[in-house]
Parts: C-alpha cells; structure tokens; sequence
C-alpha cells in the first residue's frame, strides 16, 4: 500500500511539474508576443503617401496631404513647407506670387505659371504652384536648388525622401542577403528584402545593429552590413571673423568724398562707411558714393586686413522706405543693387540703417531683411543692421521686428545711444550703463536674439545739455573735444549707475549739464559685451573720437 501511495504522489508531482512548466512556456510565449506584437501591428498610414525627411518619418506631423502628380512631380503644402523648411515663406497678393527661400536662395512662384525665380533668374520647371480653398500646393521636388536638399519619389512603396545635402550621410553594404527589421530584433516584422552586395543609407550604428534606410525608402534594421563609406560630408558654415566684431562706422555725406585714410587703426576689424543711400522717391534705386576716393578706402582697409561692410542708408525717408518695403517688384530692385554693389567693388557685407520708418512697415520691413539676407549670404557677403533699443516711439522703436531680424541677418547692431537725444523734452545721458544693460536684457530674453548675433553700439558723443529760463536745448560735443569744451575747473562726478562721469556747471545764467562719454565709459559698455558674450561692439563714429581708445578697444576685445 505505502508502495501504491508513493508512485501515485510521484505521479501527481510529475503532473504538477507538468502544468507549471506548460504555465511557464505560456507566460514566455506571451511576454515574446506582447514585446513583438508592435512589430506587427497595423500599418494605420497604408495606401497613403509616406514622408521621411532626413531620415525621419514625418507623416504623422504634415498637416497637409502630399500628392504626385502624372509627371511623378511631388507636390507639398505652403504650410507644411513653413513647418519643415522655411517658417518665412509668404504668399504676396499684390503679384499673386508664393516667395520662399533658404539660406542662400530667394524663389517666386506665380501660381498657375510653370517657371519660377530663383535669386532673380528665370527657371522654368514642369509643375506650378496652385491654390486650394485651405492652403497652397507647390512643386516641391522642383524647388531642390532653393532648399538645397534631394527629394526621391520612390513608386514601389509609396514614400518620398527629403535629404538635406548640407548633412553628413554614409552608406553601407549588405554583406549577405538579408531582411530589413522593423525594430532590432530577430523576432520584429521584415519591412524590405536587401541582396547581397547592396548599397543602403546608414543612419546609425547601435547594439550590433545598424539602422539604414533602402532603395525603397525604408527605414529598419540589420546587422549584415560593411564596408561603410561617407559619401557626403557635413558643411559647416564659417564665420567671415572668428572671434569679436569691432566696426566703426566712418560716415561722410552725399556732399563729399570719402575720407583718405592711411594710417592703421588699433583694435577694429571692419570699417562701415557710409557708401550708398536710397535715391529719394527712387523705387528701388541707389545713390552710390564712392568713386576713385572711395576705391583708395577701400584698398586701404585691405592693406590692413579690415572687413568693409559699407553702410546703406535710408536717410529717415518714411515715404521712399515705404514705398519700396510694400511692394516686391521694389524690393528686389532695391536687394539686386546692394548685391551688384558688394560684387562691383568686392565689399565684404553691407550695413543696413534705415531708421525712422513707419511702425506699419514693420513686417514689410522684416521681409526686406528676409529676402536681402540670402542673397547676400549667396555670394559670402555678411549683412547687419541697425535697430534702436526695444522701447519708444512708434517710427524710432516699435517699427522693428528684432526677432525677426536677428535671425535673419548674421548680425544684429543695437544703436546704444541716445537715451536722451535731440528731440528730448528734458535732459539726460547719451547712453547710461544701466539703460545699455537693460536693454541688452531686453535683446537677449524678449527679443529671444542670439548674443553670438548682437553687436553692441558705443557713442563717440556725447551732449552739453542748457538750461535757460525753463528751456532745455543741447549739442552735440565729440569724444575728443569734450576737454576743451568744459571748464577745467568744473568737478567730474562718477555716477555708479549710469557708469560715467557727470558735471553741472553755470555760466552767464546757464545751466550746463553733460553726461560724459570718455575712456571710463567705454571700457564699462566694452565689459558688457563681454558680460553677456555678444559678438562685439560697434562705434559712432570714426574722428570723433580719443586717439587712446583704440588700444583700449584692442585690449579689451581682443582684437590683433
């Protein structure tokens, strides 16, 4: 009997051992499967044109349907081409025209027109742009040049490719044949079949496995690959100076000629003169001033390794600066005039001060800047401009979109100046430390401009305010003659705030006050530029200043 009951406990162990072992497999089949199981599911976007730009599907995130057209021409929304490839492209109602661009290239499209422009040369192409009741569609695998990128069709499996050439991309080769995972894993879904020897895009290598996209446009996984080679390298964009900017502007007016220079001047490497303004009511036109003097500059600033970046001036012309900022036929009057300009007489970049405009033509404005700035970059030329501090009046301050500019343009100039100025009703500094600071603040957080993109402006003024019977009226007094304008018996007072010296004084009734800009000045709104790591200073401007502040400058800034 104790026989029969032992084999029959051994029996029911060896049951028990059974169901867990069958319990246990079944657990690990389910864990494989719930793993796996998103490597199978459904395609949601099957039947439907797919997109991978630069090696990520992105059709999920379009908010317009792509189509291709009887030519195989690929065809994307306005909007759509904003979210990926350029957030500024604009549809101009006046021309009935789409304009779009990148970092080198200005294109028009006309709708229903097979051709478009392309830096202001005809090119003509097999599809149009066209306009629906929600967007506009154009054809966008015949805009490559503009956006600088390759765009695939591939009929088979239903997916366009975007690369951006400017990126680095290598490739690989299927050492056997073998089957394109969906995930890293033996176990994921076969999404393509690569033969021996094939070429496939290697995006990355991670775990033993790399992920690589086929002939077919299909991104997955393998771990049969060699033979990696770059195929096209990174490029990387330089800078025309490495390290800080320090440009003066060296102004002289429509009524002479350019100053001769000849000796070298310590601490700057750009010199901004004043080579070019808008002809008054000349839609687009420029006067240009420059001539046999103004080619002996500009040889003279070569000789000593100075960046010539001469200013265009609106001349605070509001009707004439409105007029061409509202009206694209204008504007790319005005923009193929500064580029033949640069290319005439080899000059490095362009300094763009247009002040005085109307807060209206804000965005017109911006747009200028937006379609100046490829053109320029183009031909390796550097474009800045000019702003006012974020705070003022509607055709001083609020008629600029610093944002806008600053990311636009390779640099952005904050005139920091005038605070007090001219058309003041009291009286005050030129330019105070903390003014300077804050809206150095401003440009940086509110603004959201990048530092390396901000040079700060510095006066080589200043102002001797007088105060007569309730009266206050003020002159302009240059850097250098600031000694010989004060009394030498007046005290100089350092205000800690302002960051420069003050003095008040009385003369025959008069009450004279001036904020001074002197060495002291200078070497605090220098601190602020290293501070807050902008990319240099600029000054207003050349002769009016001490001869010591260049080697100041040189020192501070770290100009060779």
């Amino acid at each position: 009997m104790k026989a029969k009951r032992a084999q029959k406990k051994g029996k029911q162990r060896s049951r028990n051992f059974k169901k867990i072992m069958i319990i246990t497999l079944f657990i690990v089949i389910v864990a494989i499967i719930i793993n796996t199981a998103p490597n199978y599911c459904k395609d949601e976007l099957e039947g439907k044109l797919k997109v991978m730009i630069n090696q990520k599907d992105v059709t999920t995130s379009l908010k317009y349907e792509p189509y291709v057209d009887e030519n195989n021409i690929v065809y994307f929304s306005s909007k759509d081409i904003a979210n990926f490839f350029d957030e500024n492209i604009f549809y101009d109602n006046q021309y009935n025209q789409i304009i779009t661009g990148s970092d080198t290239k200005i294109a028009t499209l006309k709708l229903e027109e097979k051709s478009m422009y392309i830096n202001s040369s005809e090119v003509n192409i097999y599809g149009a742009a066209t306009r629906t009741e929600q967007t506009f569609y154009l054809p966008f695998s015949e805009m490559e040049t503009v956006y600088n990128i390759d765009v695939v069709y591939h009929p088979e499996s239903q997916i366009i490719t975007i690369d951006s050439l400017d990126r680095e991309q290598k490739m690989a080769t299927s050492t056997k044949d073998t089957n394109i995972k969906y995930k890293p894993t033996f176990f994921s879904k076969t999404l393509d079949t690569v033969k021996k020897g094939s070429s496939v895009i290697l995006i990355e290598e991670k775990d033993g496995w790399a992920k690589v996209r086929t002939a077919q446009g299909k991104i997955g996984y393998t771990k049969d690959y060699g033979n990696i080679r770059t195929i096209r390298d990174e490029m990387k964009k330089g800078k025309q100076i490495e390290g800080n900017i320090s440009m003066v502007w060296d102004y002289y007016s429509e009524y002479v000629t350019a100053p001769t220079r000849t000796e070298k001047i310590e601490g700057i490497n750009v010199v901004s003169p004043t080579f070019a303004a808008l002809t008054r009511l000349g839609k687009g036109k420029l006067d240009i001033n420059i001539g046999q003097a103004g080619e002996n500059y500009i040889t003279w600033a070569r000789n000593n390794d100075y960046k010539v970046w001469a200013m265009v001036s609106n001349n605070s012309m509001k009707e004439t600066t409105s007029e061409i900022l509202n009206d694209y036929a204008l504007r790319e009057t005005l923009i193929n005039n500064i580029v033949a300009l640069t290319m005439n007489y080899e000059i490095d970049g362009i300094n763009i001060d247009f002040e005085n405009i109307y807060e209206k033509d804000k965005d017109m404005f911006s747009r200028f800047i937006i379609e100046l700035a490829p053109r320029l970059r183009e031909y390796g030329r550097v474009l800045s401009v000019d702003v006012t501090a974020p705070d003022g009046s509607e055709d001083w301050s609020l008629c600029y979109d610093r944002h806008v500019i600053g990311k636009e343009a390779d640099y952005i100039v904050f005139m920091g100046y005038d605070q007090y100025g001219a058309t003041s009703p009291k009286e005050g500094t030129t330019a105070g430390g903390d003014w300077v600071e804050t809206n150095i603040k401003k440009f940086l957080g509110q603004e959201e401009v990048e530092a390396e993109k901000l040079i700060l402006g510095i006066p080589f003024y200043t102002r001797l305010w007088k105060e007569q019977s309730g009266e206050v009226d003020s002159s302009v007094v240059s850097m250098k003659n600031i000694d010989t304008v004060l009394p030498t018996e007046v005290q100089r007072n350092w205000n800690e705030d302002l960051k420069q010296n003050y003095v008040e004084y009385t003369e025959d009734g008069i009450v004279y006050k001036m904020w001074i800009e002197d060495i002291n000045s200078l070497k605090e709104r220098l601190n602020l530029v290293k501070k807050y790591e902008l990319a240099g200073a600029a000054y207003w401007e050349k002769d009016m200043e001490l001869e010591s502040v260049w080697s100041i400058i040189a020192e501070e800034l770290q100009i060779p």
